[in-house]
């Protein structure tokens, strides 16, 4: 179907609908938001070596908490409200990964944990392990003769 609009029609069209939107407001939200994330994870380094964990435990301690609670919110629906307000703050990393990561296999259960779970799971996964581990190869062959 072919829909014969001049360029001035569609800009019209598209302005009215299309919202402004507000950029202080977002960017501030988005720094709250991610900004609350990262104090999060420093609050957690700080009682997980008051603990007694070493160096290396509290960081993998804190990798996995952070990600067993954003897959938590995730499968509540909580990370999505905050998402909603939060934007880009709330790609931290680590838990926008485990969102994006847990958000399709959630969604996609009903039908089935081989082709529902464990096909979406890696919509997101796949493409980050597939290039992760071929720039850590490149990485290690320049490394191995530089050195």
């Amino acid at each position: 179907m072919k829909i014969n609009m001049t360029c001035e029609e569609y800009e019209k069209m598209y302005k009215r609908a299309s919202k402004d939107s507000a950029s202080a407001v977002n960017i501030l939200k988005a720094f709250l938001i991610g900004g609350s994330i990262c104090t999060l994870g420093q609050g957690l380094t700080a009682a997980y070596t008051a603990a007694g964990l070493g160096r290396e435990t509290v960081s993998a301690a804190v990798s996995v908490t952070l990600i067993a609670l954003s897959v938590l919110l995730t499968a509540l629906g909580v990370y999505d409200r905050i998402a909603k307000h939060g934007g880009a703050g709330t790609l931290v990393p680590i838990t926008g990964f485990a969102n994006a990561v847990a958000a399709p296999a959630i969604e996609y259960k009903t039908e089935g944990l081989v082709t529902g779970v464990g096909v979406k799971i890696f919509t997101i996964a796949g493409p980050v392990i597939l290039y992760g581990t071929l720039a850590s190869l490149v990485w290690g062959i320049i490394y191995y003769f530089i050195k």
